[in-house]
């Protein structure tokens, strides 16, 4: 494959297109996040993963899986947990079985955020994609996301 490759052209495209399809979904979820919730997309992220642990055999995330599940590194993710601790929504407890594992859980105050915030998230990505499928360059994969059926 050379630069001027069609193939590899046609694949710096759909990347690109992938790309802004991202950052415009990411930008307005952002917006809608702040102005209603004061919480950013990497904070309600961070949430959400949080608060779908459990007490059960594998139920609590190391921050490791936290940070892949948010797609940040684990210094940026310890970072975000510590944003959201200070502010209430987040605790940290030692493991009960391994005194060297710290384990994250979300808040009440934080449930109840999350709670009033996922109609927000939802109905802003539905915003977001719409608006995008009226895009020739972006419908296609608008029309790949909404055909995703990913287990939580």
């Amino acid at each position: 494959m050379t630069a001027t490759d069609p193939a590899l052209t046609a694949l710096a495209q759909g990347w690109c297109a992938l790309s802004l399809l991202h950052g415009r979904i990411e930008a307005h979820v952002e917006r809608a996040l702040q102005a209603r919730h004061d919480l950013s997309v990497r904070e309600y992220s961070l949430l959400d993963v949080l608060s779908r642990q459990h007490d059960g055999a594998g139920g609590h995330l190391q921050m490791k899986q936290v940070a892949d599940a948010v797609v940040l590194s684990q210094s940026a993710t310890t970072r975000l947990v510590t944003r959201l601790e200070d502010r209430g929504l987040l605790e940290r407890h030692l493991c009960p079985t391994d005194r060297r594992g710290i384990y994250t859980n979300v808040t009440d105050t934080g449930l109840t955020l999350l709670q009033e915030a996922r109609p927000t998230n939802a109905a802003a990505l539905r915003e977001a994609l719409d608006t995008a499928a009226t895009d020739p360059g972006l419908a296609p994969l608008v029309r790949a996301v909404e055909s995703l059926h990913v287990p939580a």
